[in-house]
């Protein structure tokens, strides 16, 4: 009996200790529901009337002080209030991945913090030095890719005093000044990426005391002066040029040759880096051709060499790299006859890529020369943009398909004037999530079993001449329809998927950086009414139909597609008033009804009166109050994702920002780091 009574009161201790643990301090709730960014975002439950500790995206630590702010990917927009700096118990801030902007949240004052991560938002001015005098525990600090804004000024003296920071990422901003010598003292630091800002000067002779760094990225620069000898001490994947001397490095692993001024040849000394796991050569500058004994690197893994100056045919002994697994030569003035390649023999290779280079053959046409990439059975990507030129669509037997190209998940013929119609083999890709058709001289209508491919979420069939109507199969993309709860797959091994968080699914866990959800199907003769059914694609980013034969109204259920970006129906035959629950579309950045048939006003409320004249001119029943609008409106920020009208001359720059948008992240994905929520 004593046990039994001991025992309960055990468990009331317990039960009391609990419920405190999940009591919400009130100055923390309070803090957070004034933050200032749209707390009614979709999903998140936060109301005054409940525990904040409860809220999706909040952690508390056994006090009830706030711990955790972990919202990435949720759509936020606005800016960050002084209130932040009520958290002082904040320990884990991650608001990556949404529309935040404003000036840098400088009331962060949590002695407890050890992540910040506010990169990809629209965040703009100085990095507060005062954030790395608050703690000697921060360990991530990454505000890369705010480049709507960007974040300027120097780096803060005050950062190289953050001896514990193990990631400091700054990239895609518009930082400069000198890196001074003081980020000797960040001794912990493992990944050290700066690229893509306006730094100038020399890289700290003594760099190579961070004997931990495993990633260090500074390309894109204005940075000179030679490459520190200290580097040797570090980990063998931060160098970034060519010295004479690291062909004598033959214990070398994983070089990451990438740097903003290298130039010359590749020399065929290269083959004496026998462990060489990683091969990255990216400068614009570099000429020649690959050495033609590469294949003797037989451990190679990764051979990057995109957006230089090599020439030349592929020596036949590449495919003695058995190990590779992605292959990448975007960007040169390679050529030959790729059939004479046996690719069978590369049965690791994950991901290809030969945008803008000048292959030609019979590779595509016949089913033997198919085999040579479907002998590929691990092969996820397959970029051959703006190669073989002219060609017929491949039209492989059907039965064949389950040979190979089964894994595939993204594939690019973008650019290559490719005839015939939208071959029927493509609908045996299950697991296709990017497919690239833009740019060609496709036929014929657009196949209904689109919509049956259970993945696919960025579509683009822009530039072709394909007639008929838009097929209602569309609507039931999955990874656009089905609520992000209901959608289950297994994550992807792809190196350039991110992943969110450990529940990501649906339009969140396929984006890949830069690349969102996307119907593109403008430029054609498509025809007909846009189907009601279009606003089943919730999870839809981008709608472009511009330039084509639509008549009919606007459909009013356009409107369901609540986190649209852009919408495109310029160019097209429709009439009618544009819907007034249009307004009800406040993530649009690019809008666009010019030259229809449209009449009546501008719906009001909402943004549609935020855009310029001219995404409503050409349509002369429209209400006087368009053409008296001034002419000097500046259009809101907008990526043009999209290929250019079939009159323009700029192809192959649209083509390089689709494709350098997917492979970019591929390579940036090698080294980053993405935290789930602790």
């Amino acid at each position: 009996m004593p046990k039994l009574k001991l025992l309960h009161i055990i468990i009331i201790i317990l039960s009391c200790f609990s419920s405190f643990c999940q009591a919400c301090n009130q100055i923390d709730q309070d803090s957070l529901l004034s933050l200032g960014f749209n707390i009614s975002s979709p999903g998140l439950n936060w109301s005054s009337s409940t525990d904040c500790c409860l809220w999706e995206g909040i952690k508390c630590d056994a006090n009830g002080r706030v711990s955790h702010l972990w919202l990435p990917w949720k759509g936020l927009t606005g800016t960050i209030s002084l209130s932040i700096g009520n958290l002082t118990h904040l320990s884990h801030l991650n608001l990556s991945h949404n529309r935040l902007s404003g000036e840098f949240p400088s009331s962060l004052s949590s002695n407890y913090i050890k992540i910040i991560d506010l990169s990809s938002n629209h965040f703009q001015g100085k990095i507060p030095s005062t954030i790395f005098r608050l703690t000697q525990n921060l360990i991530t600090f990454n505000v890369s890719n705010n480049s709507f804004n960007y974040l300027t000024g120097s780096l803060p003296d005050d950062i190289y005093t953050a001896t514990s920071l193990e990631q400091l990422s700054l990239s895609f901003n518009h930082i400069s000044g000198s890196i001074k010598n003081g980020i000797v003292n960040l001794t912990s630091l493992k990944f050290l990426e700066l690229y893509s800002n306006s730094l100038t000067g020399l890289i700290p002779r003594d760099i190579g005391k961070l004997t931990n760094l495993e990633s260090l990225v500074l390309h894109n620069n204005s940075l000179s002066g030679s490459l520190p000898s200290s580097l040797k001490n570090c980990y063998s994947n931060l160098l970034r040029s060519l010295p004479d001397d690291i062909y004598a490095a033959a214990s070398l692993e994983e070089p990451s040759l990438h740097f903003n001024k290298l130039s010359g040849f590749i020399s065929n000394d290269i083959i004496n880096l026998t462990s060489l796991l990683v091969l990255e050569l990216y400068s614009k500058e570099l000429i020649g051709s690959i050495p033609r004994d590469i294949g003797k690197l037989t451990n190679l893994k990764y051979l990057l060499l995109y957006r230089n100056n090599l020439s030349g045919s592929l020596p036949s002994s590449m495919m003695n790299c058995t190990n590779l697994k992605t292959l990448n030569l975007m960007g040169n003035l390679f050529a030959g006859n790729l059939s004479a390649y046996n690719f069978s023999v590369l049965s690791q290779l994950e991901t290809i890529d030969l945008y803008i280079n000048m292959f030609t053959g019979s590779f595509l046409l016949t089913l033997t020369s198919c085999r040579i990439l479907m002998g590929c059975k691990n092969l996820n990507v397959l970029f051959l943009t703006m190669n073989f030129m002219n060609e017929a669509t491949p039209n492989y037997d059907q039965n064949k398909i389950s040979d190979g190209f089964q894994n595939l998940r993204a594939v690019s013929l973008a650019g290559c004037q490719l005839t015939g119609q939208v071959p029927l083999w493509l609908s045996k890709l299950t697991k296709l999530e990017v497919l690239l058709l833009s740019g060609n001289q496709i036929t014929g209508s657009i196949p209904g079993w689109f919509g049956n491919l259970p993945s696919l979420f960025y579509f683009a069939l822009s530039q072709n001449n394909i007639s008929g109507e838009f097929p209602k199969e569309l609507s039931r993309l999955q990874p656009l329809v089905i609520e992000q709860n209901k959608f289950n797959r297994n994550k992807p091994d792809l190196p350039f998927f991110l992943f969110p968080n450990q529940n990501s699914t649906s339009h969140q866990y396929n984006r890949i950086f830069g690349l969102r959800p996307t119907i593109f199907l403008a430029n054609n003769s498509l025809s007909g009414r846009i189907p009601a059914e279009t606003g089943q694609l919730k999870f839809l980013n981008v709608l472009d139909l511009g330039n084509n034969n639509f008549a009919g109204s606007i459909p009013n259920q356009i409107s369901q597609l609540t986190i649209l970006e852009r919408l495109d129906l310029s160019k097209n035959h429709l009439s009618g008033e544009i819907p007034a629950s249009l307004s009800s579309l406040h993530f649009l950045s690019f809008f666009s009804t010019a030259e229809n048939n449209l009449q009546g006003p501008i719906p009001s409320g909402g943004q549609l009166h935020t855009f310029p004249p001219s995404s409503f001119e050409g349509n002369p029943e429209f209400c006087s109050d368009i053409a008296n609008r001034s002419s000097t409106t500046q259009p809101r920020t907008t990526t043009n994702i999209g290929l250019p009208s079939k009159s323009s001359n700029n192809m192959d720059l649209r083509n390089g920002l689709i494709a350098g948008t997917v492979f970019g992240f591929i390579i940036g994905s090698v080294t980053g780091i993405v935290y789930p929520l602790p």
